[in-house]
């Protein structure tokens, strides 16, 4: 059995539009230990993370209490935003269609596939080990869909979940089982700075 804990990362600042470089809020910062407390009796093996510096920031602590190094993994970076990314239709129809994006964006789909084949890779070299993989909300919900019922709504569910661990659980790559772990109900727009 294959143990994935994926990790979405912490609240972000909302004063910074460069995905690569936006780092955690104060408060962001401080739930790091959430994760590291959810984490640190998991027996962990190995890390992986979108290149994106508030997933590194909220999964870093735990990687040190592991004395393991973080492996970067383009692929699962969080979806390209584009024009109207906010407007509640073009978050509905991007629900209801994987195939659509906005103006400059990246549909569900695009997202998804290269998210999967990245966990596969990742499935395929650390099997029965436990896994830990640092993500982002609409990355993550991808990932979910692709393997049980998960939908607009279960993504609005989690929206404010700043971090969130959910396990989930494989058979080679196979999807056996899922189990929320913990999570931190901040709400996205609600930084500190």
């Amino acid at each position: 059995m294959t143990k994935v804990y994926f990790v979405r990362h912490a609240q972000p600042v909302n004063n910074c539009s460069d995905d690569y470089i936006k780092s955690l809020t104060e408060t962001g910062f401080s739930d790091t230990s959430v994760v590291l407390e959810a984490l640190k009796d998991k027996a962990i093996d190995v890390f992986y993370c979108s290149p994106y510096k508030r997933s590194l920031d909220t999964i870093k602590s735990t990687a040190e209490y592991y004395n393991a190094e973080i492996i970067i993994d383009e692929r699962l970076r969080e979806r390209k935003v584009g024009k109207g990314n906010n407007d509640p239709d073009n978050v509905r129809r991007r629900w209801e269609d994987f195939s659509f994006h906005e103006e400059g964006g990246e549909s569900m789909g695009s997202l998804q596939k290269r998210n999967i084949e990245a966990l596969n890779e990742i499935l395929e070299a650390n099997r029965n080990r436990n896994i830990v993989i640092g993500s982002h909300g609409s990355a993550l919900s991808s990932i979910l869909s692709y393997y049980y019922p998960f939908g607009m709504d279960d993504f609005l569910r989690i929206f404010g979940f700043l971090p969130y661990v959910i396990e989930l659980d494989f058979d080679g790559t196979e999807f056996i089982s899922k189990k929320e772990i913990v999570w931190v109900d901040r709400g996205y727009e609600k930084s500190d700075k």
